[in-house]
C-alpha cells in the first residue's frame, strides 16, 4: 500500500500549504484549480485502488511491471496516434534506427484503429522484394493474429536472427484481400540516399527516411552529381522524397539549406508560446549553385518530407510534383527515462516558413499527376492520411485525407517522374521551374499546363532530434 499511501500524503501536504497561503493566494490560485488539483489526486488514489485489487485478487499473479507498462501506454495512447512509452528495448532499438541500420523486414508500421498498417516499405529490402506495399494491413505474424497487439509487441514479432523467416498475412486494399507473404529476416542496412544521373543532364536523387546520415549522403550525392555531368548541360536535380516517412527533424531542415541559403525552414509551436521554435538556413549553405529543382511527393511522404517539401515550396525554390502528402505535422520528443526507456511525447506541431500547419493537412504538389495503377493494384494504393488516424490532433474544418502513394516499380512507367524531367528540360512547361535568384521573391507566373497533367496549385542552436512515430522493423 506503499503507492496508495505516497499519494495521500502528498495530498495532505498540498492542503497544508494551501490552507496556510490561502489568504496570499488567491491572485494566483483559484477555487477551480485547487478543485481540478484535488480532482487528480482522487483519481490518482483510484489508479492506485484498481493497481492492488488486480495484484491481490486477479485470478492468476500478473505481471506488475508489465501493468503499469500498460497503463502507462493507455494513458498515452489516449492523446494522439503519435505518444507512446518504449521500454529499454524500444528505445535501443530507436537509437539503431535513427543511425540507419537494424534487423529486420525492412517495413515502417504504425498503429490505425488496432490494426498494424505498413506505412512503406524501405527500398532494396526484404519487405520491399517479397512485394508488401504501402496501405497493406498486417493481420497476423507466424499464424498468430495482431489483433489486441500494440504497436511495439507487432514490432517485435517480427524482428528476429538473420536469415531467419516469418510468416505475415496481409489484407490489402478495400476489399482486404488476405495474402501470405514469407519473408527471410537481414541486416537492414538504410542507404538513405540514393542518386544517380538522369538522361545525362539532370541529378535524381532519392531520399529513403532522414537518420543520422542523411545530409552528409545528400552532400556527396550532389558532388557526384556535379562531377558526372558537365556544369554547361547540367539542368537541375529532382529530389525524389516519395514513400519516405520521415525521421530527424535537425536532417530535414539541412537538406533544405543545400538548397537555399537564407529564410526560415520551419517552425514549432507547443502550447506555450513561450516554446515556439524558428529554424533558418544557414547563409552559404546552398550547395545547388541555384539550379533548378523538383520535388517528388505521394501520400506516403510524411513528416520531415512535408518539411523539407513545403519550405522549399513556400520559397519558390522547388515545383512539386505528385500527389498531397500524408499531413504528419507534429513534433515528437523522446525523453529518456533513466535505465527504463524513453517517453515519446507530442509536443508541438510543425509550421512551414509561411505559417502554413501540416498537420491533417498536407503538402499540395503545384502540379498534381496520378500514376497507372496497375489492375490488381487499383483501389489498394491510397493512404487515408493523418486526418484519418483515430485521435489525430485537429486543424480545423478543412482536413484533408490522404492520396495516391504507388510508385511504378519502372522508371518508364513513371509518370511524375518523367514530367519532372520534362519540366527540367523545358517540353512541359507546366509551371516555372524557381531558382535561388526566385527565392524569397514573387512567385514566377505559371504557363498554361498541358492537357494530359492536372494541376492543383494551392492558393537558435538545434534542437534535440525527434523521430517519427511510425516504427521500422
Amino acid at each position: 500500500m506503499i503507492r496508495k499511501v505516497s499519494y495521500m500524503a502528498l495530498g495532505v501536504a498540498i492542503g497544508a500549504v494551501g490552507a496556510h497561503w490561502a489568504p496570499q493566494t488567491l491572485a494566483a490560485f483559484s477555487q477551480s484549480a485547487y478543485a481540478a488539483a484535488a480532482d487528480t489526486y482522487r483519481q490518482l488514489n483510484l489508479f492506485g485502488d484498481v493497481f492492488d485489487k488486480i495484484r491481490n485478487d486477479y485470478v492468476e499473479k500478473p505481471d506488475e511491471a508489465k501493468l503499469i507498462e500498460a497503463a502507462i501506454n493507455g494513458m498515452l495512447s489516449s492523446l494522439d496516434p503519435h505518444s507512446s512509452y518504449m521500454d529499454a528495448k524500444a528505445y535501443r532499438d530507436m537509437q539503431v534506427q535513427t543511425k540507419g541500420e537494424f534487423g529486420g523486414l525492412g517495413i515502417e508500421v504504425t498503429e490505425e484503429d488496432g490494426l498494424i498498417k505498413v506505412v512503406s516499405p524501405i527500398d532494396d529490402t526484404p519487405a520491399a522484394k517479397a512485394g508488401i506495399l504501402s496501405g497493406d494491413i498486417i493481420a497476423a505474424i507466424d499464424d498468430e493474429s495482431t489483433q489486441g497487439l500494440t504497436l511495439d509487441q507487432a514490432v517485435d514479432k517480427m524482428r528476429g536472427a538473420v536469415n531467419s523467416a516469418v510468416r505475415l498475412k496481409i489484407l490489402r486494399g478495400a476489399t482486404k484481400e488476405a495474402k501470405e507473404i514469407k519473408i527471410v529476416r537481414d541486416i537492414i542496412k538504410v542507404q538513405s540516399v540514393r542518386s544517380h544521373v538522369e538522361t545525362g543532364d539532370i541529378g535524381y536523387i532519392r531520399i529513403t527516411q532522414f537518420t543520422e546520415q542523411t545530409a552528409d549522403g545528400l552532400k556527396s550525392a550532389m558532388e557526384k552529381v556535379r562531377a558526372d555531368v558537365p556544369a554547361d548541360k547540367f539542368k537541375g536535380y529532382i529530389l525524389d522524397l516519395r514513400n519516405n516517412p520521415g525521421g530527424l527533424l535537425d536532417q530535414s531542415i539541412e537538406v533544405v539549406n543545400a538548397f537555399v541559403d537564407k529564410g526560415e525552414i520551419v517552425s514549432t509551436r507547443g502550447r506555450n508560446p513561450d516554446d515556439a521554435q524558428r529554424f533558418n538556413a544557414r547563409p552559404g549553405g546552398d550547395l545547388s549553385g541555384g539550379k533548378p529543382l523538383v520535388v517528388l511527393i505521394n501520400g506516403g511522404s510524411a513528416s520531415a518530407s512535408e518539411i523539407v517539401s513545403g519550405a522549399l515550396q513556400d520559397h519558390k525554390r522547388a515545383t512539386l510534383i505528385g500527389t498531397r502528402s500524408f499531413g504528419k505535422g507534429s513534433v515528437q520528443t523522446i525523453m529518456p527515462l533513466g535505465q527504463d526507456g524513453a517517453l515519446r511525447l507530442t509536443t508541438a506541431r510543425y509550421y512551414t516558413p509561411s505559417g502554413r500547419s501540416i498537420q491533417a493537412k498536407g503538402i499540395d504538389p503545384d502540379i498534381e499527376i496520378l500514376e497507372d495503377v496497375p489492375e490488381d493494384l487499383k483501389d489498394k494504393d491510397d493512404t487515408k492520411g493523418e486526418a484519418s488516424l483515430k485521435g489525430h490532433l485537429k486543424n480545423g474544418d478543412d482536413e484533408k485525407t490522404g492520396s495516391q502513394a504507388y510508385v511504378p516499380p519502372d522508371p518508364k512507367n513513371d509518370k511524375q517522374l518523367i514530367a519532372a524531367v520534362d519540366l527540367l528540360h523545358g517540353v512541359k512547361r507546366a509551371a516555372v521551374v524557381p531558382t535561388k535568384a526566385d527565392a524569397g521573391g514573387a512567385a514566377p507566373a505559371p504557363a498554361p499546363a498541358p492537357s494530359d497533367t492536372p494541376t492543383d496549385a494551392p492558393a537558435a542552436p538545434p534542437a534535440p532530434t525527434k523521430p517519427d512515430a511510425a516504427q521500422p522493423n
